[in-house]
């Protein structure tokens, strides 16, 4: 039951290279322009201009193309959005090197089981914020000219393109007070924390009050995100960080910040009163010790994001890896609820609804955007090099459109308090600039 309810999360549907010369990324900007400029209707394009990989491997294999197939509408429920910026994540590194791929190819085409190659080309990106260009007959929620973001299904053609192709459940109305930069920074690492807080932790804003929380790894994408989220739902959170990231944390809500690189973390950790829920986004070693600083009998939960689904699938094939990877959940849940304590695995599940009451939250100034760098749409392979380094203050976004002056809510149109920006501030000061 527990195996069959991690591929359920798995498939909810509401979860070349660096040397590329100077010359390369020129016409790259250019080829775009002139593509933005002669259709006067994006909807009707066969091609488009799109970052794509052919084959899995390194950035080597990452690809620039103009004539990618451009998505239209094909079903009643389809919205079709013109990209204006989509931004990176651990996951599109794992994507660009194979991680999922056996499973993944199977969602995409259940008939491609077996066969080699057939998912190509792919395009990567997995948050997206732009305007609606056509909608199918059924939608009711959009209508072209709306902008909107999403998190995008790891089985769907990706954000790095012109254009992209969604179901209307899949999308929300972008928050009115972000540019589109700064809201292509929220729906992946939205979509993946309400997913892990809320449907493993059992969290939400009517029971956090006063909720302990832990967030190990907390200065990346998914943990910025989720100290807003718990605080604006009156959690007190607790974090583990580097020391250069802890003014950002800080000014994200953390009440508590313990430096991993500054001593023994876990007796630091057990001297501090125990957790409600705790969310790992490091794996490892940290099951080892971080289970003990739960609450016990009392219906707390550990939460890891980092789990071995998709690696045992790769490496062992469809059903020898389900089964394994059933067992393995199976008995460390069995295990821990002996003592006390609940184990779960979080999966990314995207989810448009969702993502309305995060809007919501970003326009009252109580989650912001943390954007650590920004790319061009002619630097991707710079951009997967930065995420890929690691040590992440944020997010890397890249911008596909050019936005005009003035995009979001003016003064007058929205309100926005001084603490939201005086915190704004401080993330800003506190993330490193690209």
């Amino acid at each position: 039951m527990l195996f069959m309810a991690c591929c359920r999360q798995l498939f909810l549907p509401h979860a070349r290279a660096l040397a590329l010369t100077t010359k390369m990324a020129s016409s790259v900007n250019i080829i775009c322009c002139i593509r933005r400029n002669l259709s006067s209707s994006s909807s009707l394009r066969s091609s488009m201009p799109a970052w794509v990989i052919d084959e899995y491997g390194n950035n080597g294999v990452l690809r620039f193309t103009e004539d990618a197939t451009a998505p239209s509408v094909n079903s009643a429920s389809e919205v079709l959005i013109q990209v204006h910026a989509a931004s990176l994540n651990p996951l599109d590194i794992s994507m660009r090197s194979g991680y999922g791929s056996n499973l993944l190819k199977l969602r995409r085409d259940p008939v491609s089981l077996g066969q080699n190659g057939g998912e190509f080309p792919i395009i990567l990106g997995r948050d997206v914020s732009g305007v609606v260009v056509d909608c199918g007959s059924g939608v009711t929620h959009f209508k072209p000219g709306d902008e909107v973001w999403a998190a995008i299904p790891p089985w769907k053609q990706g954000s790095l393109a012109e254009m992209v192709n969604l179901t209307e459940y899949e999308v929300s109305h972008k928050p009115r007070s972000l540019s589109h930069k700064e809201a292509a920074s929220i729906p992946y690492v939205a979509a993946t924390a309400l997913s892990a807080l809320v449907n493993a932790g059992g969290l939400c804003r009517n029971n956090c009050t006063n909720k302990r929380v832990l967030i190990t790894g907390a200065s990346g994408g998914v943990g910025t995100f989720s100290i807003q989220l718990l605080k604006a739902w009156g959690a007190h959170v607790t974090v583990t960080c580097s020391h250069n990231a802890e003014g950002l944390v800080r000014g994200l809500g953390a009440d508590e910040v313990v430096d991993y690189t500054a001593g023994d973390m876990a007796t630091e950790l057990g001297l501090l009163e125990k957790f409600d829920v705790i969310l790992d986004n490091v794996g490892g070693d940290s099951e080892q010790w971080a289970l003990g600083l739960l609450k016990p009998w009392s219906g707390a939960k550990y939460v890891t994001l980092v789990t071995p689904f998709l690696l045992n699938i790769d490496s062992m094939g469809l059903l020898e890896g389900a089964v394994h990877s059933g067992l393995n959940l199976h008995q460390k849940a069995i295990t821990n609820m002996c003592n006390g304590v609940f184990y779960r695995w979080g999966f990314y599940a995207p989810d448009g609804p969702a993502l309305d009451e995060v809007s919501q939250l970003v326009d009252a100034g109580k989650i912001l955007p943390v954007v650590e760098a920004t790319f061009l749409f002619s630097q991707v392979p710079l951009a997967f090099q930065k995420v890929e380094g690691g040590h992440a203050r944020g997010k890397t976004v890249v911008t596909v459109a050019q936005e005009e002056e003035g995009t979001g809510v003016t003064e007058e149109e929205g309100e926005t308090s001084d603490t939201s920006e005086q915190v704004r501030e401080e993330v800003r000061q506190a993330a490193p600039k690209s």
